[in-house]
């Protein structure tokens, strides 16, 4: 049950990393309070089944069923039940559920002169939900048959043998309905539904429809939506900078800053509490606080409200404390919070406010007119203002000097070339002196790249990060830089480094990463550091899905898809859970996915015995381009040895990790690649050679 006009839709990290979302889609329907009673602001409803019974084929869903539910079709075991079907529209009014009419005129009915229908329901057990859940069983019945004044079909309804209602006996094509609300759900893990005709039931029973569900509880409201809908307008209106998203008050262990809320079992959160002082606040004090009716504690303090206090204020009826000390109001007290303050009911700070009439400061009622303004006032305005004139203008004159005209626009094009808003980002930027404190001055190497140094650092809450500064000699300057910077603030997958920040300060030039713990994919192919521990099998192959996996989100999720150009061992980096993410993404190009135009380049730029040969030759680069390059990596992945090899002839010794892994394992495959271009590889899954010139040899040290 949804309450508002409006879904608060929260990703929670629950503890197995950041959350984050590609997309979302949400499907709601219009219901009628009558339809499924069982359902509340405590309790929805998850459907198992929803039968349609009688039709052996033909499911029933929208138009048919205009709430767009879909009925499934049943017919049972033929040996057992017969299909009864009439053409004729129900005539009932009653349907606290309005099953569509298609579904109620055909039904089962037990063959011959059995007198029971039986059916068995096993729940699949649901997670994170008590064992076993409450269900919930609703049945339709519909009698199809013009019964002679002798024939009566009358029956019960039984579960696991319990007798769950009275007789039933339905009318020509009237609606009957069988479903527990009163008595709270049932909670067995197997159920046996049987309908058994009575003693004085001359036909067999019968049953039109079948609906299942398990019980989910709700407890976990949202917010109030009338709290929710002022404290929106409050946020707007002042431009609060906190981390103020989602619902106001859930999940209740983050709720929104220096924001407090009261949580009963069966009602919306409400927002209690608001501390906003220091917070920058200008203008007015905005009407939607006095919509907050459970609101108990407010303070405005040490902003710059100006106005009037709101008198609408003083009717909140559970404030008791209304801080607006500090500010730039002005005018009387009113008189519902002077009445609020006698009465011992309300405690009002409202000191350090100039203009505020208090008895300190009475306000003093205005002058009548008098000619005295006419002929002093003004011409004293009209001469400050003649004064005010004549030095504009001889500021202007003296603006003309060359000098101060270079030093202005020299003054403007530093703003341009290095404001934040300039370069269209909405990340977090970081000064050079604030990448010094990070990284304690640039006190500990993590690596070396192409671009620059990276360094280890730590922000100020403690998390750590890693720091890569462009060093001077490096080849990529301006282009590729913002390039990455672009790129990283508009991507996001779990597969794929995060960005934090960026430093563009003069010169300086660095991005802010998530932390790997565990370095490089090569590192540990190479078997450097990391004590000398090989990666098993599994673990290889889990790094080359997840590896696949970020590379098929630029090509297929980005809009636009991105090529990489530099995929390789290197640029695959893993954290302290060997999860595979790949980085570095300074030559990354946008291309058409929907006719995979190329991206032609003047410069070929990649890593040599990574790229593809077409794309070294015609300098047009496809996907295609990132997939050959990823096969190469899956090779130095599986056999440890780089992409080109200096000393061809030391191919029968193994090396570094490769050595200690393999020796322990009863089959060895060396690979010998001199030249491997692969076209058809799906991400991960399959990779096919067009190249006669791979040679695989295997060596079998036991059968």
């Amino acid at each position: 049950m949804v309450p508002d006009d409006f879904v608060q839709v929260c990703l929670v990290n629950t503890g197995a990393g950041t959350p984050f979302v590609s997309a979302l889609e949400l499907e709601l329907r219009p219901l009628k309070m009558k339809y499924y009673p069982q359902v509340n602001l405590t309790q929805g409803l998850v459907l198992d089944y929803r039968l349609n019974l009688g039709p052996e084929t033909g499911t029933v869903r929208y138009p048919e069923d205009p709430h767009d539910r879909v009925w499934t079709p049943f017919a049972g075991d033929p040996n057992e039940f017969r299909e009864i079907s009439t053409t004729q529209t129900m005539q009932s009014d009653y349907d606290p559920f309005e099953v569509p009419k298609v579904v109620m005129q055909t039904a089962i009915t037990p063959l011959n002169a059995s007198r029971i229908i039986e059916l068995i329901w096993e729940p699949v057990p649901q997670p994170r939900h008590p064992s076993p859940p409450g269900h919930f069983i609703i049945m339709h019945f519909s009698e199809l048959q013009i019964l002679s004044s002798h024939a009566l079909r009358q029956f019960d309804v039984r579960i696991n043998g319990v007798k769950v209602s009275g007789d039933v006996t339905v009318s020509y094509l009237g609606t009957g309905v069988v479903y527990n609300k009163e008595d709270g759900p049932y909670r067995d893990s197997h159920y046996n539904i049987s309908l058994n005709a009575t003693e004085n039931s001359t036909l067999p029973p019968l049953m039109n429809a079948l609906e299942l569900f398990f019980a989910m509880s709700t407890t976990n409201l949202a917010t109030d939506s009338r709290d929710v809908s002022a404290v929106t307008a409050i946020k707007a209106r002042y431009h609060v900078q906190r981390n103020w998203m989602g619902d106001p008050c859930v999940p209740k262990t983050m709720a929104w800053e220096r924001l407090t809320c009261s949580y009963t079992i069966s009602s919306p959160p409400r927002i209690t509490s608001i501390n906003m002082s220091f917070s920058g606040l200008n203008s007015d004090i905005l009407p939607s606080f006095a919509d907050l009716k459970a609101l108990q504690y407010l303070d405005l303090s040490n902003n710059n409200l100006t106005g009037t206090i709101l008198d609408t204020l003083s009717q909140l009826p559970l404030l008791t404390v209304l801080d607006l000390s500090g500010n730039q109001l002005s005018g009387p007290i009113p008189s519902g919070f002077l009445k609020r303050i006698q009465d011992g009911s309300l405690n009002l700070r409202y000191g350090n406010n100039p203009n505020l009439c208090t008895d300190k400061n009475p306000c003093h009622p205005a002058k009548m007119k008098s000619k005295l303004v006419i002929y002093v006032v003004v011409p004293i305005a009209v001469i400050v203002l003649f004064v005010s004139l004549t030095i504009t203008i001889l500021c202007l004159l003296r603006q003309k000097n060359p000098g101060s005209v270079n030093n202005s626009v020299n003054s403007r094009n530093e703003t341009i070339n290095y404001n934040h808003s300039s370069l269209g980002l909405e990340t977090r930027r970081f000064t050079y002196i604030e990448l010094k404190k990070i990284t304690n001055n640039l006190q500990r190497v993590l690596g070396k790249g192409g671009f620059g140094y990276v360094y280890d650092g730590f922000l100020h809450d403690g998390t750590q990060v890693a720091v890569k500064i462009r060093s001077q000699s490096s080849n990529q300057g301006d282009k590729e830089f913002l390039a990455e910077v672009h790129i990283l603030t508009l991507i996001h997958h779990k597969n794929l480094v995060s960005m934090i920040g960026y430093c563009k300060d003069g010169e300086h030039m660095a991005l802010v990463y998530e932390f790997m713990s565990e370095g490089t994919l090569q590192e540990h192919i190479a078997g450097i550091d990391h004590n000398g521990v090989c990666l098993r099998w599994k673990q290889r192959l889990k790094i080359a899905v997840e590896s696949a996996q970020g590379l098929e989100y630029l090509h297929k999720g980005c809009n636009p898809p991105l090529i990489h150009r530099d995929v390789k061992a290197t640029n695959i980096l893993l954290n302290s859970r060997l999860e595979a993410k790949i980085a570095d993404f300074g030559l990354s190009k946008a291309f058409n996915h929907d006719n995979e135009t190329q991206v032609s380049t003047n410069v070929v730029v990649g890593t040599l015995g990574y790229m593809d040969p077409e794309y070294q030759a015609t300098g047009r680069a496809t996907t295609k381009s990132d997939v050959y390059s990823f096969g190469v990596v899956l090779l130095v992945l599986v056999t440890g040895r780089p992409p080109i090899l200096n000393n061809p002839s030391s191919m029968s010794t193994s090396s570094g990790c490769n050595n200690s892994y393999h020796g322990a394992t009863s089959r060895v495959w060396w690979m010998c690649v001199c030249m491997v271009t692969t076209k058809s590889m799906v991400y991960g899954r399959s990779l096919t050679s067009r190249s006669s010139a791979l040679q695989i040899h295997r060596r079998v040290d036991q059968p």
